[in-house]
Protein backbone atom coordinates (compact mmCIF):
# COMPACT_ATOMS: atom_id res chain seq x y z
CA UNK A 1 0.00 0.00 0.00
CA UNK A 2 1.39 3.21 -0.96
CA UNK A 3 2.63 5.89 1.69
CA UNK A 4 2.49 9.52 1.79
CA UNK A 5 4.73 11.65 4.80
CA UNK A 6 2.68 15.08 6.48
CA UNK A 7 4.87 17.14 8.48
CA UNK A 8 3.22 19.23 11.36
CA UNK A 9 4.09 21.30 14.91
CA UNK A 10 3.20 19.59 17.89
CA UNK A 11 4.03 19.74 21.45
CA UNK A 12 3.82 16.43 22.79
CA UNK A 13 3.11 12.80 21.91
CA UNK A 14 -0.74 11.60 21.35
CA UNK A 15 -2.40 10.39 25.02
CA UNK A 16 -2.94 7.46 23.58
CA UNK A 17 -1.52 4.63 20.84
CA UNK A 18 -4.61 4.36 19.10
CA UNK A 19 -5.71 7.84 18.86
CA UNK A 20 -6.83 8.92 14.98
CA UNK A 21 -7.17 11.56 12.96
CA UNK A 22 -8.23 12.60 9.35
CA UNK A 23 -6.13 14.57 7.47
CA UNK A 24 -5.39 14.96 3.59
CA UNK A 25 -2.68 13.14 2.50
CA UNK A 26 -0.44 14.99 -0.40
CA UNK A 27 1.94 13.68 -3.13
CA UNK A 28 5.01 14.90 -1.21
CA UNK A 29 5.92 16.25 2.76
CA UNK A 30 4.52 19.72 3.29
CA UNK A 31 4.09 21.76 6.84
CA UNK A 32 0.53 22.70 8.06
CA UNK A 33 -0.69 22.85 11.47
CA UNK A 34 -3.36 20.55 12.65
CA UNK A 35 -6.39 20.29 15.15
CA UNK A 36 -3.96 18.85 18.08
CA UNK A 37 -7.32 17.31 19.98
CA UNK A 38 -7.88 15.53 16.76
CA UNK A 39 -5.13 13.39 17.79
CA UNK A 40 -5.59 13.41 21.04
CA UNK A 41 -2.40 16.09 21.91
CA UNK A 42 -3.89 18.81 24.42
CA UNK A 43 -1.63 21.11 26.60
CA UNK A 44 0.89 21.70 24.26
CA UNK A 45 4.18 23.46 25.46
CA UNK A 46 6.75 23.07 23.13
CA UNK A 47 7.08 23.04 19.14
CA UNK A 48 8.07 19.68 17.53
CA UNK A 49 8.48 19.26 13.55
CA UNK A 50 7.03 15.52 13.33
CA UNK A 51 6.35 13.77 10.46
CA UNK A 52 4.01 11.13 10.37
CA UNK A 53 3.30 8.15 8.12
CA UNK A 54 -0.07 6.50 7.13
CA UNK A 55 -1.74 4.36 4.36
CA UNK A 56 -2.97 6.71 1.43
CA UNK A 57 -6.46 6.34 -0.23
CA UNK A 58 -5.74 5.19 -3.85
CA UNK A 59 -8.65 8.45 -4.75
CA UNK A 60 -5.94 10.63 -2.82
CA UNK A 61 -8.97 12.00 -0.38
CA UNK A 62 -8.77 12.08 3.19
CA UNK A 63 -7.76 9.04 5.01
CA UNK A 64 -8.53 7.89 8.52
CA UNK A 65 -5.63 6.72 10.31
CA UNK A 66 -6.46 4.92 13.26
CA UNK A 67 -2.63 4.31 14.50
CA UNK A 68 -0.37 7.28 13.97
CA UNK A 69 2.82 6.58 14.26
CA UNK A 70 5.65 9.16 14.61
CA UNK A 71 8.60 8.35 12.83
CA UNK A 72 11.27 11.73 13.38
CA UNK A 73 11.23 14.30 16.05
CA UNK A 74 13.24 17.49 16.17
CA UNK A 75 12.18 20.82 17.49
CA UNK A 76 13.55 23.72 14.77
CA UNK A 77 16.60 25.46 16.46
CA UNK A 78 16.40 29.10 17.67
CA UNK A 79 17.54 31.74 15.25
CA UNK A 80 20.49 33.62 16.25
CA UNK A 81 21.06 35.92 17.96
CA UNK A 82 24.04 38.28 17.08
CA UNK A 83 25.73 41.50 18.52
CA UNK A 84 28.63 43.21 17.00
CA UNK A 85 31.12 45.87 18.69
CA UNK A 86 33.99 47.87 17.49
CA UNK A 87 35.30 51.26 17.41
CA UNK A 88 34.83 53.35 14.69
CA UNK A 89 36.66 52.43 11.36
CA UNK A 90 36.81 48.96 13.06
CA UNK A 91 34.87 47.55 9.56
CA UNK A 92 31.62 46.47 11.21
CA UNK A 93 29.66 47.86 8.29
CA UNK A 94 31.53 45.32 5.97
CA UNK A 95 31.38 42.47 8.38
CA UNK A 96 27.83 42.93 9.26
CA UNK A 97 27.14 42.63 5.07
CA UNK A 98 28.95 39.58 5.42
CA UNK A 99 26.81 38.31 7.82
CA UNK A 100 23.60 38.79 6.67
CA UNK A 101 24.64 37.42 3.73
CA UNK A 102 25.73 34.54 4.26
CA UNK A 103 23.01 33.68 7.44
CA UNK A 104 19.97 35.72 6.30
CA UNK A 105 19.94 37.63 9.77
CA UNK A 106 18.52 40.81 10.65
CA UNK A 107 21.08 43.62 10.46
CA UNK A 108 19.86 46.42 13.11
CA UNK A 109 21.99 49.36 13.63
CA UNK A 110 20.62 52.03 15.56
CA UNK A 111 21.67 54.82 13.64
CA UNK A 112 19.81 53.70 11.35
CA UNK A 113 16.64 53.31 12.99
CA UNK A 114 17.18 56.64 14.58
CA UNK A 115 16.91 58.33 11.55
CA UNK A 116 13.97 56.06 9.86
CA UNK A 117 12.01 56.87 12.88
CA UNK A 118 12.70 60.52 12.38
CA UNK A 119 11.86 60.54 9.10
CA UNK A 120 8.60 58.74 9.25
CA UNK A 121 7.33 61.17 12.03
CA UNK A 122 6.72 58.34 14.61
CA UNK A 123 6.10 59.47 18.16
CA UNK A 124 9.85 58.27 18.83
CA UNK A 125 11.03 59.65 15.78
CA UNK A 126 9.42 63.21 16.88
CA UNK A 127 10.63 62.95 20.32
CA UNK A 128 14.50 61.89 19.05
CA UNK A 129 13.53 65.22 16.30
CA UNK A 130 13.54 67.33 19.52
CA UNK A 131 16.55 66.21 21.19
CA UNK A 132 18.29 66.29 18.07
CA UNK A 133 17.66 70.00 16.61
CA UNK A 134 18.77 71.34 19.72
CA UNK A 135 22.03 69.33 19.43
CA UNK A 136 21.53 67.16 22.24
CA UNK A 137 22.14 63.83 22.64
CA UNK A 138 18.83 61.40 22.03
CA UNK A 139 18.08 59.67 25.28
CA UNK A 140 18.88 55.86 25.84
CA UNK A 141 14.86 55.44 26.48
CA UNK A 142 13.98 56.51 23.58
CA UNK A 143 16.21 54.45 21.62
CA UNK A 144 15.81 51.14 23.46
CA UNK A 145 12.25 51.46 22.57
CA UNK A 146 13.05 51.97 18.78
CA UNK A 147 15.73 48.85 19.11
CA UNK A 148 13.26 46.93 21.17
CA UNK A 149 10.25 47.01 18.54
CA UNK A 150 12.81 46.74 15.81
CA UNK A 151 13.71 42.95 17.40
CA UNK A 152 10.85 42.03 18.01
CA UNK A 153 9.95 42.42 14.54
CA UNK A 154 8.37 39.27 12.67
CA UNK A 155 12.00 38.92 10.18
CA UNK A 156 14.00 39.59 13.71
CA UNK A 157 12.02 36.39 15.59
CA UNK A 158 12.02 34.26 12.56
CA UNK A 159 15.29 35.02 11.09
CA UNK A 160 17.54 36.39 13.82
CA UNK A 161 19.30 39.43 14.27
CA UNK A 162 22.78 41.16 14.33
CA UNK A 163 22.70 44.13 16.52
CA UNK A 164 24.93 46.64 14.99
CA UNK A 165 27.33 48.72 17.23
CA UNK A 166 24.41 48.46 20.30
CA UNK A 167 24.33 48.95 23.19
CA UNK A 168 26.93 51.48 23.19
CA UNK A 169 27.04 52.26 27.09
CA UNK A 170 26.08 50.06 30.33
CA UNK A 171 23.01 51.46 31.09
CA UNK A 172 21.65 50.41 27.33
CA UNK A 173 23.06 47.12 27.76
CA UNK A 174 20.87 46.55 30.98
CA UNK A 175 17.97 47.80 29.57
CA UNK A 176 17.91 45.16 27.06
CA UNK A 177 18.71 42.42 29.41
CA UNK A 178 15.81 43.67 31.13
CA UNK A 179 13.17 43.51 28.55
CA UNK A 180 14.76 40.05 27.31
CA UNK A 181 17.32 40.71 24.89
CA UNK A 182 19.98 38.51 25.27
CA UNK A 183 22.40 37.61 22.44
CA UNK A 184 24.24 34.35 22.02
CA UNK A 185 27.37 35.55 20.63
CA UNK A 186 29.31 38.97 21.50
CA UNK A 187 31.83 39.54 18.57
CA UNK A 188 34.39 42.54 19.31
CA UNK A 189 36.31 43.61 16.34
CA UNK A 190 39.86 44.59 17.35
CA UNK A 191 42.22 47.05 15.76
CA UNK A 192 44.97 49.19 17.09
CA UNK A 193 44.23 52.72 17.80
CA UNK A 194 46.95 53.86 15.17
CA UNK A 195 45.72 52.36 12.29
CA UNK A 196 41.83 53.21 13.29
CA UNK A 197 42.97 56.96 13.31
CA UNK A 198 44.62 56.22 9.69
CA UNK A 199 40.80 54.44 8.41
CA UNK A 200 39.68 57.34 9.40
CA UNK A 201 41.77 60.19 8.28
CA UNK A 202 42.32 58.83 4.91
CA UNK A 203 38.25 58.44 4.00
CA UNK A 204 36.79 60.43 1.44
CA UNK A 205 33.39 61.01 0.07
CA UNK A 206 32.45 61.44 -3.29
CA UNK A 207 29.03 63.54 -2.77
CA UNK A 208 28.13 62.28 -6.72
CA UNK A 209 27.62 58.81 -6.05
CA UNK A 210 27.72 58.48 -2.32
CA UNK A 211 30.54 56.07 -2.54
CA UNK A 212 33.38 55.92 0.43
CA UNK A 213 37.21 55.93 -0.64
CA UNK A 214 40.33 55.57 1.23
CA UNK A 215 43.42 57.47 -0.28
CA UNK A 216 45.63 54.49 0.48
CA UNK A 217 43.15 51.62 0.54
CA UNK A 218 40.83 52.23 -1.88
CA UNK A 219 41.85 55.37 -3.97
CA UNK A 220 39.49 56.62 -6.65
CA UNK A 221 39.25 55.19 -10.12
CA UNK A 222 40.49 58.79 -11.93
CA UNK A 223 41.83 62.14 -11.38
CA UNK A 224 38.14 63.30 -11.94
CA UNK A 225 36.56 61.81 -8.66
CA UNK A 226 39.55 62.27 -7.10
CA UNK A 227 38.96 66.22 -7.66
CA UNK A 228 35.77 65.94 -6.36
CA UNK A 229 35.94 64.16 -3.21
CA UNK A 230 35.38 65.21 0.19
CA UNK A 231 36.08 64.60 3.82
CA UNK A 232 33.61 64.76 6.63
CA UNK A 233 34.12 67.66 9.08
CA UNK A 234 34.87 65.10 11.83
CA UNK A 235 37.29 63.01 10.77
CA UNK A 236 40.58 64.81 11.50
CA UNK A 237 42.96 63.17 13.57
CA UNK A 238 42.05 65.23 16.94
CA UNK A 239 38.30 64.67 16.79
CA UNK A 240 38.73 60.93 15.81
CA UNK A 241 40.58 60.45 18.97
CA UNK A 242 38.60 61.90 20.83
CA UNK A 243 35.68 59.81 19.57
CA UNK A 244 38.04 56.98 20.11
CA UNK A 245 38.23 58.06 23.50
CA UNK A 246 34.72 58.33 24.17
CA UNK A 247 34.06 54.40 22.80
CA UNK A 248 36.33 52.94 25.04
CA UNK A 249 34.88 54.72 28.02
CA UNK A 250 32.10 53.29 26.78
CA UNK A 251 32.58 49.71 25.22
CA UNK A 252 34.65 48.75 28.78
CA UNK A 253 31.36 48.62 31.40
CA UNK A 254 29.91 46.92 28.09
CA UNK A 255 32.13 43.85 27.68
CA UNK A 256 31.68 43.08 31.19
CA UNK A 257 27.66 42.52 30.89
CA UNK A 258 28.70 40.08 28.01
CA UNK A 259 32.55 38.50 28.62
CA UNK A 260 31.21 35.10 28.64
CA UNK A 261 29.60 34.87 25.15
CA UNK A 262 32.26 37.11 23.69
CA UNK A 263 34.23 36.69 21.14
CA UNK A 264 37.50 38.64 20.58
CA UNK A 265 37.82 39.06 16.51
CA UNK A 266 41.53 40.36 14.69
CA UNK A 267 40.09 43.07 12.77
CA UNK A 268 43.59 44.30 11.79
CA UNK A 269 43.70 42.02 9.04
CA UNK A 270 41.95 41.59 5.24
CA UNK A 271 37.99 42.06 5.50
CA UNK A 272 38.00 38.11 4.00
CA UNK A 273 40.05 36.86 7.10
CA UNK A 274 37.93 39.25 9.57
CA UNK A 275 34.98 37.44 8.04
CA UNK A 276 36.74 33.72 8.35
CA UNK A 277 37.30 34.33 12.20
CA UNK A 278 33.68 35.63 12.76
CA UNK A 279 32.77 32.79 10.48
CA UNK A 280 33.61 30.09 12.23
CA UNK A 281 32.43 31.24 15.50
CA UNK A 282 28.99 31.34 14.07
CA UNK A 283 29.49 28.51 12.71
CA UNK A 284 30.59 26.31 15.93
CA UNK A 285 27.58 28.11 17.64
CA UNK A 286 25.30 26.85 15.29
CA UNK A 287 26.93 23.25 15.97
CA UNK A 288 26.04 23.27 19.48
CA UNK A 289 22.56 25.04 19.21
CA UNK A 290 21.73 21.13 16.98
CA UNK A 291 23.75 19.32 19.38
CA UNK A 292 21.64 20.32 22.17
CA UNK A 293 18.26 19.85 20.07
CA UNK A 294 19.71 16.28 19.46
CA UNK A 295 19.97 15.23 23.12
CA UNK A 296 17.22 16.91 24.14
CA UNK A 297 15.24 14.62 21.43
CA UNK A 298 16.88 11.92 22.43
Amino acid sequence: MACSSFTFSVAAKPKSPTSSATLSPSSRSSTSLISLSSVGISNPSLRFNETLIWPRSRNNRSTNIPNLLIVASARKPEPLKIMISGAPASGKGTQCELITKKYGLVHIAAGDLLRAEVAAGSENGRRAKEYMEKGKLVPNEIVVMMVKERLLQSDSQENGWLLDGYPRSLSQATALKELGFQPDLFILLEVPEEILVERVVGRRLDPVTGRIYHLKYSPPETEEIATRLTQRFDDTEDKVKLRLCTHHQNVESVLSMYEDIMVKVNGNVSKEDVFAQIDSALTKLLEEKNATLKSVAA
